[in-house]
């Protein structure tokens, strides 16, 4: 039984522990333990194991066990170097889920020879939908690549990615579900003004947004999903409402909003990271 380490308990690592869960991973094969309560928290409430301190956790994890770094971005390096000989001598993998930080990165902060997968769920994995992304460094196999996809499959979906493409799959799938947010937020006021109560209009259009997406992911091997741009053709009647409402989204820039939106977001990625 693979063991999953935990230090950091925060939204994203509560998310995957409760996902892992409902997934069927035991509670007993999760250790969690953070710098503050929230760690104990998280494991009354699921029912995983909760370890005073961050050493005492990596002592519990062997080479094939996966120590899981849910820690912010900033704090990360200061918790790899007080950890350091422990995960030499222990040698779990190691996989981060903390923003920017590029394998490079972390393989000059872990031990040497240490093996690192870095991965970036979105929001959604609290809902059991991420889109997630993992890219393996140098050293990590098939075999030890299975408890990963194992772990990030029980909170969505997951894509294989080379670590240069991390930028662009932030302005995909880390920052988009703000940007569709927005869309949600802004067709919603758009209902009020047409007439319907706020809660009503959010619930139609979220119920909307979901089988859209639903429909653009549909298909079988029999029949591949239809491509969004086909969806659309079978929407649009001619001459009718729904065309005329996309073309007036097209003058007022929409397309080339939603490009702009993602190639900001790609160049911050980019500069955070470097």
């Amino acid at each position: 039984m693979t063991i999953y380490g935990f230090i950091g308990a925060g939204n994203m690592a509560g998310a995957i522990v409760r996902g892992a869960i409902g997934a069927g991973i035991a509670p007993a094969s999760l250790l969690i333990t953070s710098a503050h309560g929230s760690a104990r928290a998280l494991a009354e409430e699921t029912g995983a194991e909760h370890v005073p301190d961050s050493a005492a956790l990596l002592r519990r994890l062997g080479a094939g066990d996966v120590l899981i770094l849910a820690v912010k971005p900033q704090v990360l390096p200061g918790v790899v170097e007080g950890i350091a000989p422990v995960l030499a001598e222990r040698s779990p993998l190691v996989l981060s889920i903390a923003a920017g930080l590029t394998l490079s990165r972390l393989s000059a902060l872990l031990p040497a020879g240490a093996r690192v997968v870095r991965a970036m769920p979105n929001m959604a994995a609290g809902v059991g939908a991420s889109m997630t992304a993992l890219a393996a460094g140098p050293g990590v196999d098939e075999t030890a690549m299975a408890p990963v996809r194992a772990l990030m499959g029980a909170v969505g979906r997951t894509v294989e990615l080379e670590d240069k493409d991390f930028s662009a799959f932030v302005g995909l799938a880390g920052s988009s579900p703000a940007f569709v947010l927005a869309f949600i937020e802004a067709l919603s006021r758009a209902g009020v003004l047409g007439g319907i109560p706020k809660s009503t209009a959010v619930e139609i259009v979220t119920q909307a947004v979901l089988g859209s997406a639903l429909a653009a992911r549909a298909g079988s091997a029999a029949e591949p999903p239809r491509t969004p741009a086909d969806l659309i053709d079978a929407i649009c009647s001619p001459g009718g409402t729904t065309i005329a409402g996309l073309t007036a989204m097209e003058r007022a820039g929409f397309s080339d909003a939603v490009v702009r939106a993602f190639e900001a977001t790609v160049t911050r990625d980019r500069e955070l990271g470097s």
